[in-house]
């Protein structure tokens, strides 16, 4: 069966948003990760100060559509307390 215009046109939209979506996701993961492994190892300082960019990379997300908002201020509120844990 042939595809329409509108169905091909689409799927490519939808394949780069999929590839936006996916970066987005990536950057705020990548960001969450370097700081758990900084809370693991019970750097507070190093922890102290990766969080700002953590919360920033979770702040884009939202905007961005990739998280809901309850979901991104569930994870800040997790990694703030684990942080406020360390002493």
């Amino acid at each position: 069966m042939k595809r329409s215009k509108s169905v091909l046109k689409r799927i490519r939209q939808n394949e780069a948003a999929r590839a936006r979506n996916r970066a987005n996701i990536s950057k705020h993961k990548t960001a969450t990760k370097k700081l758990e492994a900084a809370i693991e190892k019970k750097e507070t300082t190093a922890a102290r100060e990766t969080l700002p960019s953590v919360v920033a990379a979770l702040d884009k997300a939202v905007t961005k559509g990739v998280l809901s908002k309850n979901s991104a201020s569930r994870k800040k509120s997790s990694l703030a307390r684990r942080i406020n844990a360390l002493g």
